[in-house]
């Protein structure tokens, strides 16, 4: 039985991209789990087709958590579907900051022979994409946390959402919100922090055939992993632009982390990955969105494992290393892309390149770097 995925924050779309597969594939069936109600220890789940609500029910949280109780009755739900074999293809409507990365795995891992992932769609409202990057808001502080513990933001869940999926499906459902559906900056934001996004719309009749067309888990991963990230290109459209800086030299711990405030405030999104020079062997991953940053530990570069360990990493990622080799360096390098509406382009190079180490503190080779403030140690080696 085929799976589609519809996520995203913009709940309106998202219905309207639901109702329009399930008018556009007879015999099609929709799942939504409803974790509004995780706070009273449940969470909702409804079944429907396009004419009439099928069942309901309900399943406990697991771990005090609303994501893990969907996960636990999303594949029996599914698998349920399957053997009626009167389903043609299942409409999994997620909640709205479920992130489809997450879904997507579990179908694919825990999903039996009778299930196929076929589509991931983040369904769009173009009026809200810039305010939505935008906002710095907590999830809680919207009422869309999906745990009591969820420290996510609106705008990093919403890029998020954006930049996994292989479909973006376009409703306009806010004109009250005084943007026209083809604002050219929405557009422009789209095309430069998905490029390898279709992008279709909810009434273009293209829906169905996107819903069928069959999604690579592994290739999507593979797509967002820091190493390897199929990152934005540099462009310059519609008042929106994207700065691609790339570096070899590592960076000053002390002075990267006295500018972090004003790197992450620098644009609506922006994400990548860098090293710093007191933690040479580490690849460090930047993930920001609505004033919000994330920097974690994303493992060794290759550079710093032994030659038997690389029949180990994946394909994907020895061959982007390879393509990027330096003959010091191996693979460390600063990749970072910067994208937003009235981007700063000259000021924000100017600042990355300041952090850089200078010529001095270059010279001094690992022995000297090793010895600079470990400034990120708070970030990256937080006391449990």
């Amino acid at each position: 039985m085929p799976v589609a995925i519809v996520g995203g924050l913009h709940s309106e779309a998202r219905r309207a991209v639901v109702d329009q597969l399930l008018r556009d594939v007879p015999g099609s069936v929709a799942l939504h789990h409803d974790l509004a109600t995780a706070a009273q220890g449940t969470v909702q789940r409804t079944v429907r087709d396009r004419s009439r609500l099928l069942d309901t029910g309900e399943a406990p949280l697991v771990n005090d958590c609303a994501c893990c109780a969907l996960r636990e009755d999303l594949v029996p739900e599914l698998e349920r579907l399957a053997d009626g074999g009167g389903c043609r293809l299942a409409v999994v409507e997620l909640w709205d900051s479920v992130e489809p990365k997450a879904m997507a795995e579990v179908v694919a891992a825990h999903g039996g022979p009778g299930l196929r992932l076929t589509a991931v769609f983040t369904a769009v409202d173009p009026a809200l994409v810039v305010p939505c990057l935008a906002c710095g808001d907590d999830l809680a502080e919207a009422g869309l946390a999906a745990a009591p513990g969820d420290q996510r933001t609106v705008g990093d869940t919403f890029a998020r959402q954006l930049e996994y999926a292989s479909v973006l499906a376009l409703a306009d459902t806010a004109p009250e919100a005084g943007v026209d559906p083809a604002d050219p900056t929405a557009v422009a934001l789209l095309d430069q922090l998905t490029p390898a996004a279709r992008r279709i719309g909810a009434d273009s009749g293209g829906l169905a055939a996107a819903a069928l067309a069959g999604f690579d888990v592994a290739a999507a991963a593979a797509r967002l992993h820091p190493a390897c990230a199929l990152l934005p290109q540099a462009a310059d459209a519609d008042g929106v632009a994207t700065l691609v800086w790339q570096r070899r030299r590592p960076f000053h711990p002390g002075r990267l982390y006295a500018a972090l405030e004003e790197l992450t405030c620098a644009a609506a999104r922006s994400r990548g990955r860098f090293w710093l020079a007191d933690r040479p062997d580490a690849l460090l991953s930047w993930d920001a969105a609505g004033g919000a940053l994330c920097v974690e530990n994303a493992g060794p570069w290759l550079a710093a494992l032994p030659d038997a360990a690389w029949e180990m990493v994946d394909p994907a990622r020895r061959v982007a290393a390879a393509m990027d080799w330096h003959p010091e360096h191996g693979d460390r390098g600063q990749h970072l892309a910067f994208t937003s509406p009235g981007l700063d382009e000259e000021g924000l190079r100017a600042l990355l390149d300041s952090c850089l180490l200078d010529d001095a503190e270059y010279a001094a080779g690992p022995a000297g770097w090793r010895r600079l403030s470990p400034a990120f140690d708070e970030l990256l080696d937080p006391v449990l």
